[in-house]
């Protein structure tokens, strides 16, 4: 297939700007993997889609205040980093801008001092390595330089950063959020477990990889970066137990998602907790061996992510499901609506 086959025309005034209030407000479109069929829902009745023995996955990745502001030290000019993965104690790969003004060497000045960056290492593809120092914790020094590292097409200024986080967020590392998990509350996922809704987590830490933009018009032709993730044994033992009794593993998220199916990779049909790299692409014509349903946002146009949908639901029903939405007036993205996929 071509990256082509993937696009659609999305209006602008669509990609929402801000997250709604309360979080599980947001529009939910249903869709039936086999037949495609749709139904339009809010995210508060997703019970009302659930039987009792279903298993939720969720990714508790939570996003670092990875963006940092800062200057050139000795001559105040301006400097952005972006966090992309630790590589060590204070070691930390990153994307800048103005690369040119990012050499060996070169240090940086954040939040008045309050850290200080060297460019230890040029990577090929343009990443930098860069040590970090700072008085006491490194990461509560983060937390009070760094800034929510929002994607490029939101162009409002967030006033909450917990917004940009899940309710369940605990593991830090994510570069960007795992954004299907933004429409669940705590009082949501306490009411789906009384229901006999069953609840267990991964960590998938997100990287841009996920998002980097496919160039190449054969999809085949395109590499994904990689990403760490952990599945507990406690999960896996669930998700067995889960498929033994006849319910149906939903995966909250393409993060989520690509961790289970990454897994089975290496543990076969009866999973057990593991943890490793993952540079899964899952586009049209992949088996899944986990997942039953997925819940997800709306993704960009030519994106691997739609590819990952379409692969789930079939790629015609994939892309009338985006022709509806569209119609229907969904907000797309991070901070818009979402699909209920299940069969």
């Amino acid at each position: 297939m071509k990256k082509t086959d993937f696009y659609y025309d999305l209006p602008e005034e669509l990609i929402a700007q801000t997250p709604v209030e309360p979080r599980n407000a947001s529009r939910m479109m249903a869709v039936n993997r086999n037949t495609g069929a749709i139904s339009h829902h809010h995210f508060h009745e997703l019970g009302q889609l659930l039987h009792k023995g279903d298993l939720l996955v969720l990714n508790d990745s939570r996003v670092l205040p990875a963006r940092l502001y800062g200057e050139r030290e000795g001559t105040h000019s301006f400097v952005e980093f972006l966090l992309l993965q630790q590589r060590g104690e204070k070691l930390w790969e990153i994307i800048c801008r103005p690369a040119k003004k990012c050499k060996k060497g070169v240090r940086f000045s954040f939040g008045g001092g309050r850290l200080v960056a060297e460019i230890q290492e040029i990577l090929d593809d343009g990443k930098r390595i860069v040590k970090f120092e700072c008085e006491g914790n490194f990461y509560t020094a983060l937390a009070e330089v760094g800034q929510m590292p929002l994607p490029p097409y939101i162009h409002e200024q967030l006033q909450n950063k917990e917004r940009y986080q899940t309710v369940y967020s605990r593991e830090l590392g994510s570069a960007a959020a795992p954004t299907a998990g933004l429409h669940f509350t705590k009082d949501m996922l306490s009411d789906l477990q009384e229901m006999g809704i069953n609840i267990a987590y991964v960590t998938l830490h997100v990287g841009l990889g996920t998002f980097r933009p496919v160039k190449e018009d054969d999809i085949l032709q395109h590499h994904m970066h990689s990403e760490h993730f952990v599945l507990p044994d406690e999960t896996a033992q669930l998700i067995n137990q889960t498929k033994a009794n006849g319910g149906r593993v939903i995966s909250v998220g393409t993060t989520s998602c690509r961790t289970l199916e990454s897994a089975a990779q290496i543990c076969g049909k009866t999973l057990h907790g593991c943890e490793s790299d993952t540079s899964i692409f899952i586009y049209p014509s992949y088996q899944f061996q986990v997942i039953d349903g997925l819940i997800t946002n709306f993704h960009l146009p030519e994106s691997t992510l739609i590819m990952l949908v379409s692969a789930f639901m079939g790629y015609w029903n994939t892309m009338y499901a985006y022709k509806e939405a569209v119609k229907e007036r969904y907000r797309f993205f991070s901070f818009g609506d979402c699909m209920c996929i299940l069969p």
